[in-house]
């Protein structure tokens, strides 16, 4: 189990339950420890009523779950624990140590509180056992036990599937949670990756390959139908398969939901647009690029963008623009430096597709929200059955909503057990 896992753990043992937790890794919270780039973005500092606003798919289901434990309840209970928080920019929360050890830390000391608490490492469920019991001619269905993949039975009377997605397989979650609840009659919404790099036209980003753009803008484009998909600014960064970077991770989102994206990549008509210089109007950007061509007039072209572009950048920007790179800048004309501008202002790269799923960061999909009371996160369809997080059909963007509803979830399923 995931991190939603330990939160669910701790709900319940507040709850006078008697609870096993059972993890198949070695040691608990091991995918929190990778999530912020190692730093763990905890949450958002947004009212929790706008984070609906920032789960695409399925938000409303959450309501419920982010009125019971909300951002401020999980920076409580790390503060209870020894752990304060700061706050960065897009209104996201980090530990003040810059650790995501720091927050596992804090809920391996939350856990160790809690004597009815039972923590069972590398150890693996089978599938979730249930009985039978025809009523009125309706059968009805109820948890009693887990069998782990060793062969044991243990009895139990209810149980939390929380065992996030299928992104980061190396951490545990290789979508076992979707076996077990399918095969308990459950539908599970087809699990594709979301927040993901984005494969593009690689000799362009191949040659670019490890050049990060900070304070960039950018724009996602469908041109086939002059459509706008999404627009954002901060940081990315070019690989050899493509982008990624946190803009492009959050575009991802928008894309994967896009009307026909898979034939729009297939066909080259979704780009990236990248404002290379924000900050400047075309115009303004005009006026700079006159003031550079005035100070190296007599150099050639090809040295002449070093005050204005990553080093990098540099050669590719010299042949997108078609300019001669030995021709002496005083040579430039007029529509040789409008056309370099409007590079710079828009600079393109053709997206091809999505990276796979086990380089996502979540995993969009999973069991259907039909078939979940919102209230509880128990099961419609067997009693004693619960979900938390990633494994659920819910999803948001970057800046700590996932994380959140990791939390939410794990803690009301836990709350109801």
């Amino acid at each position: 189990m995931e991190q939603l896992g330990i939160i669910a753990a701790i709900s319940s043992a507040r709850e006078k339950n008697k609870v096993l937790l059972i993890e198949k890794n070695c040691i608990l919270g091991k995918k929190i420890l990778i999530t912020g780039k190692g730093r763990c973005n905890i949450t958002s500092s947004l009212n929790m009523d706008e984070f609906i606003n920032q789960i695409p798919r399925n938000g409303k289901f959450l309501y419920s779950c982010f009125k019971n434990f909300t951002n401020q309840d999980i920076i409580n209970l790390l503060k209870q624990n020894g752990l304060t928080v700061k706050k960065e920019r897009g209104n996201r929360y980090f530990p003040v140590t810059d650790k995501a050890q720091s927050v596992v830390d804090c809920f391996i000391n939350e856990i160790k509180k809690y004597p009815n608490i039972k923590v069972i490492l590398n150890t693996q469920v089978k599938e979730i056992c249930v009985t039978e019991k025809k009523d009125n001619k309706v059968i009805k269905r109820k948890i009693n036990g887990v069998k782990l993949i060793n062969g044991e039975l243990l009895e139990c009377d209810k149980v939390i599937i929380a065992t996030g997605g299928k992104s980061y397989p190396q951490t545990g979650s290789t979508g076992d949670g979707y076996k077990m609840a399918e095969k308990l009659g459950h539908t599970i919404i087809k699990p594709v990756g979301s927040l993901v790099p984005l494969t593009a036209n690689t000799n362009i980003c191949k040659s670019l390959q490890g050049l990060s753009l900070k304070n960039v803008k950018i724009q996602i484009m469908d041109i086939e139908n002059s459509k706008k998909i999404y627009d954002d600014f901060g940081e990315m960064v070019f690989t050899h398969f493509g982008v990624s970077g946190p803009i492009i991770l959050s575009s991802s989102a928008h894309l994967l939901r896009y009307k026909n994206v898979q034939e729009l990549l297939k066909t080259s008509k979704i780009k990236l647009i990248i404002d290379l210089k924000p900050a400047l109007d075309i115009n303004t950007l005009d006026l700079r690029v006159i003031r550079d061509f005035q100070e190296f007039k007599n150099k050639e072209f090809k040295n002449s963008l070093e005050k204005l572009l990553p080093k990098k950048l540099i050669p590719v920007i010299l042949k997108l623009s078609e300019i001669n790179p030995n021709k002496k800048v005083n040579e430039i004309t007029k529509e040789n430096r409008i056309k370099l501008v409007e590079l710079i202002k828009n600079f393109e790269v053709t997206i091809t597709g999505f990276r796979p799923i086990e380089e996502a960061i979540v995993t969009s999909g999973g069991i259907s929200t039909k078939e979940i009371n919102p209230k509880t996160m128990e099961s419609k369809i067997i009693s004693g059955l619960f979900f938390a997080g990633e494994v659920i059909d819910v999803d948001a963007y970057t800046g700590g909503f996932n994380l959140q509803i990791a939390y939410s979830t794990g803690y009301t399923a836990g709350l109801n057990i």
